[in-house]
């Protein structure tokens, strides 16, 4: 490996991340990493690794990652959601251009219902938002 090692390697998994401790100054000169504590993206909870407890420079550290990393997950999100739309669109252009009718009344039922669920979830926001914001006027 080529450059300086961060202090820290943060092991993503579903809902968080598994925190290690880098550590490069060994007698073979081997990179060895310390498990030091499991972080919960959802909730913001920090808990060391067994009997390990976290230093303030350590959590400062958890803590600042964690920040960006649900930053970055809800800006993926965010992208998610508008390639959903791009998606729809092109499944509206797929029905109306090249759909055979044997593959439209495989895919109708299920794309009516998500649609309508979506569109009632979605008004009823707007709706709630509506609210608040005449309120607050």
């Amino acid at each position: 490996m080529s450059g300086e090692l961060p202090e820290f390697y943060f092991r993503i998994r579903d809902g968080g991340a598994v925190v290690f401790r880098v550590e490069t100054e060994t007698r073979m000169r081997r990179i060895e990493m310390t498990q030091i504590a499991v972080v919960n993206a959802r909730n913001g909870e920090v808990k060391g690794h067994g009997s390990h407890e976290l230093s303030p420079e350590e959590d400062a550290a958890i803590r600042d990652w964690l920040a960006e990393r649900q930053a970055l997950l809800s800006q993926r999100e965010v992208d998610d959601i508008l390639r959903t739309v791009d998606r729809l669109n092109l499944t509206a252009t797929w029905a109306q251009q090249r759909a055979t009718p044997e593959e439209l009344d495989r895919v109708s039922d299920a794309l009516l219902l998500a649609m309508h669920d979506l569109r009632t979830v979605l008004v009823r926001k707007k709706a709630d938002r509506l609210k608040t914001n005449e309120a607050a006027e």
